[in-house]
């Protein structure tokens, strides 16, 4: 571990300009910095002309959760996961449900401090079988996730990340090496949405998805928050269900999660569960087996059934586990599978 004074953690991903500036190569908004100064997630700052992490071994706080509220469906069900972030993040939407966490500027005086070792410590302690970087999005705290998987794994736990997936091609494939689960947070699939509403843009996001299916065994799903008359449209829907079937499949697990008013959208009313039931029928009808509903209330829409004969696997009532009938598939996959017609049911189970 290089520490350059306290809460000072050297990274590598940035270079240095002709000038004396320094460009951050983490994540696509290569904010470019002197001396003193932070990039819009707040917790990176150029110091003695490199990059260095200021949020190394500080938290916001943790939480024992169950998994279903990361959420994950098909990752270790009705297991506890100790949650925990640190603070600031690299986009800036104004829908933020945890802005009191993402947008704070007072890390240094509002966070726990805790190492990587004794985080792991902690999850063993409460019996969690992972933990989860959340929060705020784990990418812009790389280098405290990677060591503090590090430390889980030798304690036999696994890890999840919970992020937008807004990172750079480098970063990202070390950031992901660590993860045994994660779930992708795909805001809309319009950049009008990304760049009015978050700051930022669609194809880093995909990027990140089409880098997670095709080039890593880390288990994902996806996670879409559906806000009234911005990323809500049938058309949208359709056109992005539609890119999830032809380049991930059909067996990737997709949230569609209510908006409550929040940080700047005060004025803009909840989600009904009418849209989200809406938004579940087009994503299967697209060829999508695995479409569930969050933040809202709806036992149907919140449980597994098997794709092929419908059979109930996983009964569900918010992040309550009411019902699990579903086996091993007993070759050390960890797959599950259906008890009635036999059809394997993708994800981790144990």
């Amino acid at each position: 571990m290089t520490v350059l004074s306290v809460n000072r953690y050297k990274t590598k991903y940035w270079h240095r300009l002709d000038d004396g500036r320094v460009v951050c190569d983490l994540c696509p908004r290569k904010c470019t910095l002197r001396d003193g100064k932070r990039g819009v997630c707040f917790i990176r700052e150029a110091y003695n002309g490199e990059i260095v992490l200021t949020s190394y071994g500080k938290t916001s706080g943790f939480a024992v959760d169950p998994i279903e509220k990361k959420p994950l469906n098909h990752f270790l069900p009705g297991s506890s996961v100790l949650s925990f972030g640190t603070a600031g993040c690299n986009l800036a939407c104004k829908f933020c449900q945890n802005w009191t966490i993402s947008k704070s500027r007072e890390l240094a005086t509002s966070s726990v401090e805790a190492s990587p070792q004794e985080i792991a410590s902690l999850a063993q302690l409460h019996k969690c079988q992972s933990v989860a970087f959340t929060y705020n999005d784990p990418v812009i705290f790389l280098e405290y996730a990677r060591d503090t998987a590090i430390a889980c794994h030798e304690m036999g736990i696994k890890t999840v990340a919970v992020s937008a997936g807004y990172i750079c091609d480098e970063p990202r494939k070390e950031f992901f090496s660590y993860m045994d689960a994660a779930n992708i947070d795909l805001k809309a699939f319009t950049d009008r949405f990304y760049k009015k509403l978050c700051g930022g843009q669609l194809s880093p996001v995909l990027d990140t998805l089409l880098y997670l299916k095709h080039e890593t065994k880390v288990w994902f799903e996806i996670t879409t928050l559906l806000i009234p008359g911005e990323n809500d449209s049938s058309e949208e829907l359709n056109a992005m269900t539609e890119w999830i079937m032809q380049n991930l499949g059909p067996d990737v697990p997709l949230h569609f999660s209510a908006f409550h008013p929040s940080f700047k959208m005060m004025d803009t009313p909840f989600t009904p569960l009418s849209t989200l039931l809406r938004a579940r029928e087009i994503a299967m009808r697209q060829g999508l087996h695995y479409v569930y509903t969050g933040n809202i209330r709806d036992v149907d829409s919140e449980s597994t059934y098997c794709p092929v004969c419908h059979h109930s696997l996983i009964m569900r009532d918010r992040y309550q586990i009411t019902r699990i009938d579903i086996r091993d598939q007993n070759d050390g996959t960890k797959i599950g599978v259906c008890p009635h017609c036999d059809t394997p049911i993708p994800g981790v189970f144990s």
